[in-house]
């Protein structure tokens, strides 16, 4: 059992120490570029910035092929007894956009 915690206490060290290091080169390399560009290098800024969310994309217009499918099938489902008739009628008209 101790063998296994020392090399569980190896690994931890090792590990934060290549974080330490890896963070203090991308300042160092972030500065760089920095003062390649004629900027000033932030001082308390992290190496790395989450973007925001992009929006997610328009929808797209359904065609009339989709909408004619959508109706079929609203038929078949009033056909079944599924949707009663004032259910169909408030469906397709929101399939139709009217």
């Amino acid at each position: 059992m101790p063998g296994l915690l020392r090399g569980v206490a190896r690994t931890a060290v090792v590990a934060g120490t290549a974080t330490a290091v890896s963070n203090r080169v991308s300042r160092r390399q972030q500065g760089r570029w920095a003062a390649q560009q004629g900027y000033d290098a932030p001082a308390a800024q992290p190496a790395y910035q989450a973007e925001p969310p992009a929006a997610p994309p328009p929808p797209a217009a359904p065609d009339m092929t989709s909408k004619i499918e959508q109706l079929k099938q609203l038929g078949d489902l009033k056909e079944q007894g599924v949707l009663t008739q004032a259910e169909f009628e408030e469906q397709k008209r929101v399939i139709l956009g009217s």
